[in-house]
């Protein structure tokens, strides 16, 4: 079948699109201190926001998917307007401003918040301003896309595989983790990769529900927007790391595992 010409208007405007992500990237990477990498990178507090930044995404990432598969199976298996409303409440963090959920997460956890106020007054635990707080708002921001994929890859399942094992008299557990969640690997894999991805770059939230405490709650995206006034190299060094994380995701995914989605 012979392939329609694409007309010129439209080739232009999507070149322009094309240049309004290129350029960006570009002048970051043009605009690197690449002589003073090394130095940068050995700094002190880079290495502690970096290693913050993982293990608060990671933990986040393992939270969202102890939460966030029983979550999809849900979705997967409603119908009508219960489900609309549910998956209009999980993908809501996704559309709302981040910094508007760190507002959000204040008001329910903090001391005087609607959960918070509980906790502080009958146990003297404080979420807010502290690590647990960080990972909380990576987790609100970033288990929707977890949520998604592994939503999908139920919808996509071939359910006859379920149905013989219940044939043969396999209950419910069984049937979920024998076969299952063995179907669902890629999906959970591509969402669980998507999740923690976006909650390495979380800023909005984590910064007005956990603050900037070095070494307790200052991740990477918070240390390059302070760096950035002070320490501009050390900026431009940091945000190396988050394109570097970036494209190293989207390569090793890739369409086998974006399928899923």
């Amino acid at each position: 079948m012979r392939k329609a010409r694409v007309p010129a208007p439209i080739g232009v405007l999507a070149g322009l699109g094309l240049l309004l992500f290129l350029i960006p990237l570009v002048g970051l990477i043009a605009r690197a201190p690449w002589n003073q990498a090394l130095t940068e990178f050995g700094d002190p507090t880079t290495v502690t926001a970096l290693g913050l930044s993982i293990f608060c995404s990671l933990t986040a990432t393992a939270i969202a998917l102890v939460l966030g598969i029983p979550l999809a199976v849900i979705l997967a298996r409603t119908q009508g307007t219960m489900r609309n409303i549910l998956r209009a409440l999980t993908t809501l963090p996704m559309v709302l401003p981040p910094v508007v959920g760190g507002v959000a997460l204040l008001l329910a956890f903090g001391r005087r918040g609607l959960v918070g106020s509980i906790l502080y007054d009958a146990f003297g635990i404080q979420i807010p301003f502290t690590t647990a707080a960080a990972v909380m708002a990576e987790t609100f921001v970033a288990m929707p896309f977890l949520v998604i994929a592994v939503e999908a890859g139920i919808r996509s399942l071939d359910h006859r595989y379920e149905e013989a094992a219940r044939s043969l008299g396999a209950g419910y557990w069984t049937v979920f983790t024998r076969v299952t969640l063995p179907l669902l690997r890629p999906a959970i894999f591509s969402g669980a990769v998507l999740c923690w991805a976006r909650a390495l770059g979380e800023f909005g939230a984590t910064i007005t529900f956990a603050g900037n405490f070095p070494g307790r709650t200052q991740t990477v995206p918070i240390a390059v927007y302070l760096a950035l006034e002070t320490q501009p190299e050390a900026a431009i060094t940091l945000s190396i790391i988050l394109l570097a994380v970036s494209i190293a995701v989207l390569v090793g995914m890739r369409d086998k595992w974006l399928g899923a989605l």
